[in-house]
């Protein structure tokens, strides 16, 4: 019972590791002892998060552009020349496009689904191999799938691409752990709902007071809490959960 979150040994790969949600996952990784690999496609951002955590255990930065499969196979190869197996792998990596109905672009709609869908599902499949390597039934390996509480309620914004997006990644998730749980391997996805990051900075700065307002909690998410979700879903203490999402949002969704 005592090492119910114990992840210490093991390797992960949180891909758009280099800032926001990202980077809370990876420090609280490296903090606990996984070896962490965090990529960019802003190879100096990546580097210096990776010089920061460093401080704490082992943070390895690698450059990707996961938006393509060129990028998505480039990134795969270069941890398989590193590592025989990979533990967790923490699908990250995503965008948001903003436009009124009108307006809303193609490229919008393109961009985000090519990122924050088409690449969860090929970032996945291409570790496989690694995955594998590293699960037993004694020990699953991990997959954990960032979503976001705007793919279970009706946001107010106008990001339809983005929402529509992590609805995909939610079922997606349910999907993907029904198939490979006769490899060992568990598939989970984490909702959060407002935290520190540039993907949410206008929204903070704009509404930060009205939004507290509407999340039973009374504050945004810190670093800690994101963390604390992605270490369970990685740990002992969740061997016997595949097919959910957490979600993590001071109860925000939960009164809309």
């Amino acid at each position: 019972m005592k090492n119910l979150f114990d992840i210490s040994g093991r390797v992960a790969v949180v891909t758009g590791g280099s800032r926001g949600i990202g980077a809370m996952i990876a420090r609280g990784y490296v903090e606990n002892g996984v070896k962490t690999y965090i990529c960019s496609r802003t190879e100096d951002q990546a580097a210096q998060t990776a010089q920061e955590l460093s401080r704490f255990g082992q943070c390895i930065a690698l450059p990707a552009d996961l938006s393509t499969m060129d990028g998505i196979k480039s990134f795969v190869a270069e941890i398989k020349s590193r590592e025989r197996k990979i533990d967790i792998l923490v699908n990250n990596a995503g965008a948001v496009w903003g436009a009124p109905i009108d307006d809303f672009p193609e490229s919008g709609w393109d961009k985000v689904m090519d990122l924050n869908v088409k690449s969860v599902f090929f970032l996945t499949q291409k570790f496989l191999l690694l995955l594998r390597g590293a699960a037993t039934a004694q020990r699953t390996a991990r997959v954990i799938n960032i979503a976001s509480v705007d793919g279970q309620w009706v946001p107010q914004f106008e990001t339809y691409s983005y929402s529509a997006s992590k609805a995909a990644v939610i079922h997606m998730t349910r999907v993907l752990a029904r198939r490979l749980a006769r490899d060992h391997i568990a598939v989970n996805a984490i909702a959060p709902g407002p935290f520190p990051s540039d993907m949410t900075q206008s929204l903070l700065d704009k509404q930060k007071d009205q939004l507290l307002g509407q999340i039973p909690l009374g504050r945004i998410g810190a670093a800690e809490d994101m963390a604390g979700a992605a270490i369970y879903l990685a740990s002992p203490a969740a061997s016997y959960v595949t097919g959910i999402t957490l979600t993590v949002d001071g109860g925000w969704a939960s009164t809309v």
